[in-house]
């Protein structure tokens, strides 16, 4: 990190702490939505699927400031939280907020997809047997899912770490706060000779993005393979 400079580590640092965060907290209820998409048929499913799916769609910026409107301050939400002590506008506990909603749509519908590819026979098996639905999901479901959890997961950390728009519409771009990456590269680009600096960290995102990648697919086929039992 000797070619680094001290802004320059701190911005990959906190991109590292938020996207880490980001993954963690949202994953379990990526599983649950992608189960509940993938097996369940209920009034609103495809509302709920809609709405997974809508960062994906709309501007990054419209979501950052959907994302301000409800949890800044004056919001809904940021009063409620805040009555607990809790801010999250312009906090790295922001970033990371707009970076798993950003990410979510990734994970999902990779974890959609391995349920999907499960024989609901299978699961069906398991109950009759007297097993309860969480023991079936946790012994049965779950460990045939495992390779498209942790692609989803990957894929939505590397996507946390490129994550721009949203994240610097809700907290900014606080140098050691909320500065990220992405934002590192844009602030370094506004100001007279720091190309050199912005150059550095779009080659460490490249590498960090291609590795996720890579990684993605090499631990999915090795799960794949250990659940298949090859």
């Amino acid at each position: 990190m000797g070619w680094l400079g001290p802004a320059e580590i701190e911005a990959l640092r906190l991109s590292l702490r938020v996207s880490f965060w980001a993954t963690l907290v949202t994953l379990p209820f990526g599983i649950f939505v992608a189960y509940a998409l993938a097996r369940w048929r209920f009034p609103g499913r495809q509302l709920l699927n809609g709405l997974v799916h809508l960062p994906l769609i709309l501007p990054p910026v419209v979501t950052g400031y959907l994302l301000l409107l409800t949890f800044g301050i004056q919001g809904p939400m940021g009063r409620l939280l805040g009555e607990f002590g809790i801010v999250v506008a312009f906090r790295w506990t922001g970033a990371a907020l707009a970076a798993g909603i950003m990410a979510f749509p990734l994970m999902v519908r990779a974890i959609r997809l391995s349920i999907e590819a499960v024989d609901p026979k299978l699961e069906q098996a398991g109950a009759t047997l007297g097993a309860s639905r969480p023991f079936v999901f946790a012994t049965v479901t779950l460990p045939m899912i495992l390779p498209g959890v942790i692609a989803g997961s990957i894929l939505a950390f590397a996507k946390a770490m490129g994550e721009f728009g949203a994240t610097i519409t809700f907290v900014s771009n606080i140098p050691g706060q909320t500065q990220t990456l992405p934002s590192a590269v844009y602030a370094f680009l506004q100001v007279p000779g720091g190309e050199g600096a912005a150059t550095r960290l779009v080659v460490i995102s490249i590498i960090i993005a291609m590795g996720a990648l890579l990684l993605s697919e090499y631990v999915g086929r090795r799960a794949a393979a250990r659940v298949s039992g090859s």
